[in-house]
């Protein structure tokens, strides 16, 4: 009888942690900002993301020596949904179509295809398409366009972030985050 008193206490406690998680989540809201760069396509190429929450940002950057501007504008995303902690409701601006769009239009067809377009031919940047859709799957994601290089502070700011990128892929030992 004890057991059953214990085990019922034990899903109670469990499900009303479930439940102030899922109010924490629909609570907070992080806004992230993006953009990548590449010099040559491919080339040298960087990611920058702001990220802000309740008043606070944090800025990360990175680069790669061989890569592609498409690459970098999907690793600006990952890198700041990879560093959010818990599940959280995000808006992500970003400036690349190719992001947006694909995410939360093409992404669809290419699951349902096997990873091939509707041409049958296999999805650019599968790999980190795959990271990105399970990263989103984590949290509630409004996917926002704005145009890239018009004046937008925190796209402006991203993409200072990205050049950083590409200075740190071109010269590792002089960039610091």
């Amino acid at each position: 009888m004890d057991g059953a008193k214990n085990n019922a206490a034990a899903k109670a406690t469990k499900a009303e942690a479930a439940k102030t998680e899922a109010a924490k989540t629909e609570t907070t809201l992080v806004e992230i900002f993006t953009d990548g760069a590449c010099k040559g396509n491919p080339g040298l190429g960087g990611w920058g993301a702001i990220l802000r929450m309740n008043g606070a940002e944090k800025e990360i950057f990175g680069g790669e020596a061989n890569t592609t501007n498409n690459r970098m504008e999907m690793q600006a995303v990952i890198s700041a949904l990879q560093s959010l902690t818990r599940s959280c409701n995000v808006v992500v601006h970003t400036d690349s179509q190719y992001v947006q769009k694909g995410i939360s239009e093409w992404i669809h067809g290419w699951k349902a295809r096997g990873w091939r377009t509707a041409a049958k031919e296999p999805v650019k940047n599968e790999d980190l398409w795959k990271i990105l859709d399970k990263l989103a799957a984590q949290h509630k994601v409004d996917w926002r366009w704005v145009r890239g290089h018009s004046g937008h502070v925190e796209n402006e700011r991203a993409d200072v972030l990205a050049n950083r990128g590409v200075a740190l892929a071109s010269n590792p030992a002089k960039a610091t985050t």
